[in-house]
């Protein structure tokens, strides 16, 4: 897809996409849910290239949650599996693409093949620049939060931080984000309205985009229309029009 320099005045830097509906998706098809998983691999490796093509620079999904710990345990299992070969699988060409990859949230409940297998993507990819693809996996909005807060009390604790030296940037530093943009445009898939517990912080002026079309059937045309969307938000941050009277 061609851009010009003016094309990516308008396009968000950072998007980050709740990817719904897989479940929903199978079993219209008289599948189960971990087909409709499985397919929406598919589309995620469809939406990571095209992010890529039109300029956006980092893209963050949302792929498992604190919370999804309560689906069955063979959902779960496969959510895991799958996750492990999407890297495997991927990891070469994302590289060889200048995709650094990131894993956002809790690490000590991975079981530790995955955890293996992530700290390599991240190690490979770690001085990868053109593309930030992060993924966001065992994760929750508030729990990021809190443990954010917690290694700060920590270094207070510790006499390495004093409470003063605390604004809203040494606190995005303490997040599974640190260094990243906030979100300029969040996506949900499914025809759900709501954020799930997704980048609380990050979101704080991020526009929304929600669409009924479910995840295994997104690809680049369905990202192009959010981009358009997105293109025709008036974006104020708690301001005004430059020309309101």
């Amino acid at each position: 897809m061609s851009e010009t320099a003016s094309d990516r005045t308008s396009v968000p830097q950072h998007v980050a996409i709740i990817m719904d509906g897989n479940g929903r998706w199978a079993q219209q098809r008289g599948r189960p849910r971990t087909f409709g998983h499985s397919k929406g691999v598919e589309a995620v490796r469809r939406v990571v290239e095209a992010a890529g093509d039109m300029g956006i620079h980092t893209l963050t999904l949302f792929s498992f949650s604190t919370e999804n710990w309560n689906r069955p345990a063979d959902e779960v299992g496969a959510l895991f599996e799958l996750m492990k070969r999407y890297v495997a699988a991927d990891l070469k060409s994302l590289k060889q693409r200048g995709v650094r990859i990131r894993i956002i949230g809790r690490r000590e409940d991975l079981r530790e093949d995955l955890a293996e297998i992530v700290g390599q993507a991240e190690a490979e990819t770690a001085s990868n620049t053109d593309f930030n693809l992060n993924i966001a996996f065992n994760y929750g909005g508030r729990d990021e939060i809190l443990r954010a807060a917690q290694n700060l009390a920590r270094a207070i604790h510790a006499g390495d931080l004093s409470v003063d030296a605390i604004d809203e940037g040494r606190f995005s530093g303490a997040l599974d984000t640190a260094g990243l943009p906030d979100v300029d445009l969040m996506i949900r898939t499914s025809g759900e309205q709501r954020i799930s517990n997704f980048l609380l912080w990050q979101a704080a002026y991020a526009e929304f985009h929600f669409t009924d079309v479910l995840w295994p059937d997104f690809d680049e045309a369905e990202l192009a229309r959010a981009l358009e969307a997105f293109k025709n938000r008036d974006r104020r941050y708690g301001g005004v029009d430059a020309g309101a009277a």
